[in-house]
């Protein structure tokens, strides 16, 4: 299901957009704004999972979340 919406975007924004619909990078601005916003949503997960391990006492050097990391692959388009 999807739901359409309607945002106000800068106007070099738009530009970076309509070029990378231009460029083949993305189907639509409709694609590329679901793409942005889906890897800010995997990136605060990410930042939430990063402060659990440190308020857990994990590794501050991040090993065991770089190890999992390396073990499961995300394809950062998903």
């Amino acid at each position: 299901m999807t739901t359409q919406i309607t945002v106000r975007l800068p106007d070099d924004l738009v530009a970076f957009v309509d070029a990378l619909v231009a460029e083949g990078a993305v189907r639509s601005r409709a694609d590329a704004v679901a793409r942005a916003l889906a890897r800010e949503r995997r990136r605060q997960t990410a930042l939430r999972d990063v402060a659990l391990l440190r308020q857990r006492g994990g590794d501050p050097d991040l090993d065991a979340v770089a190890q999992h990391a390396a073990a499961h692959p995300v394809d950062i388009d998903e």
